[in-house]
């Protein structure tokens, strides 16, 4: 009886391992690949739970999600021969099981290394046939979307992944050519603020002559305004004194007479040489007459 419970057992546990070895799953976030003896026989196994032979039958695994290569810093050269160090970085993706196994093994680090060497060579073509600042300015874009498409083409066929993305972090330039885009860079922006000034200095000087025109033609107007009031004035005035003097001549000649000795001694320092018989005292000898 003990033997049997014996048996019993070590089928059963044998069993449950059989079982365990012959039911694998796989996830939403998982590409797989099933072989035979390391012959594949099934190239792109979905997810969900599937069976397999134990020891006959093996599964690789490989992570589906859009994975990141970020590539360390490498140096090249422009069309001007300058270098320049740029530091980019790929987003990828299994998309052919089959070939992605049989060229790498499943090693993930293996493919890290063969796309590393197919970026680095795209980028050194692409920066090899632009200037400094064609690569720094806003063709870096274009420049981007030109390689990622062309990666992703031999990734596809060579590698069996997509390239969804390649981008550049940054560019660094070596300090003797940082001055010189720099110094170009300045250069243009001293050129550009000598244009606005010169272009402001043309239209604050015809402001100017505009207004001194301007003003000229006021003053004029001004002036002959002023001049045509102060002959008006002039001409009434002449008109008053005509009619005032034809209506009393003597009174008039009076009243001038007044004003002129007013005038003439309102200072007692003055000293006025003059013949007594002049018309000048003809009210003042009609006065002691009178």
């Amino acid at each position: 009886m003990k033997t049997m419970n014996i048996i019993f057992s070590a089928v059963l546990v044998l069993s449950v391992i059989i079982i365990t070895q012959s039911i694998y799953v796989v996830s939403e976030t998982e590409r797989a690949v099933k072989l035979r003896f390391g012959e594949i026989v099934e190239l792109d196994v979905q997810p969900g739970l599937h069976f397999k032979l134990p020891i006959v039958n093996t599964v690789r695994k490989f992570d589906a999600r859009i994975l990141t290569l970020d590539a360390a810093p490498q140096s090249y050269l422009t069309s001007e021969k300058k270098a320049l160090t740029v530091d980019s970085f790929v987003k990828w993706r299994v998309s052919d099981v089959a070939k992605y196994f049989t060229t790498t093994g499943g090693d993930e680090e293996r493919l890290k290394r063969l796309l590393i060497q197919r970026v680095d060579a795209g980028l050194r073509n692409e920066f090899g046939s632009r200037t400094v600042k064609e690569v720094v300015s806003g063709q870096r874009d274009e420049l981007m979307d030109k390689l990622a498409n062309q990666l992703n083409l031999i990734a596809k066929v060579e590698l069996g992944i997509e390239v969804i993305d390649l981008r550049v972090k940054k560019i660094d330039l070596p300090p003797e050519v940082s001055e010189s885009v720099y110094n170009r860079m300045r250069t243009e922006r001293e050129r550009l603020a000598k244009e606005l000034r010169a272009q402001g200095n043309e239209v604050a000087e015809r402001i100017r002559a505009t207004a001194d025109k301007d003003k000229t033609i006021i003053l004029a107007d001004a002036y002959r305004e002023a001049e045509e009031t102060k002959g008006n004035g002039d001409a009434t005035s002449t008109s008053t004194y005509a009619k005032a003097y034809s209506k009393d001549p003597e009174f008039y000649d009076f009243t001038r007479s007044l004003k002129a000795y007013e005038s003439t001694f309102s200072s007692k320092s003055d000293i006025l040489l003059i013949n007594p018989d002049s018309d000048f005292f003809k009210y003042l000898d009609k006065s002691k007459q009178d």
